[in-house]
């Protein structure tokens, strides 16, 4: 079993930031790529990024440009930054991990308005 503990949510203006980060801890070596979704009222969950122990990130078009994933291998840490966020940003994002299965942490709510 994997544990997902993710951090960093809140409210934001338009063209603000934040950073995420999530914690993994359990079976951390069969952990093969982590990432984060995230999930709008009356959505469906939807990939925003992904990064895998190689390295190799991936992107949802709609944050190419504005998020970056990038992980803390000494921390078990993966973490999501995110610039000039828009209202549309406005989510519960999840922490993932795949390995022997797919984890989920408890999502972070991520707001942004004026």
């Amino acid at each position: 079993q994997v544990q997902l503990v993710e951090s960093g949510g809140g409210l934001v203006q338009p063209g603000g930031s934040l950073r995420l980060s999530c914690a993994a801890s359990g079976a951390i070596f069969s952990i093969y790529a982590m990432g984060w979704s995230r999930q709008a009222a009356g959505k469906q969950r939807e990939l925003v990024a992904q990064i895998t122990n190689g390295g190799y990130t991936n992107y949802a078009d709609s944050v190419k440009g504005r998020f970056t994933i990038s992980r803390d291998n000494a921390k078990n840490t993966v973490y999501l930054q995110m610039n000039s966020l828009k209202p549309e940003d406005t989510a519960v994002y999840y922490c993932n991990a795949i390995g022997r299965g797919t984890y989920w942490g408890q999502g972070t709510l991520v707001t942004v308005s004026s």
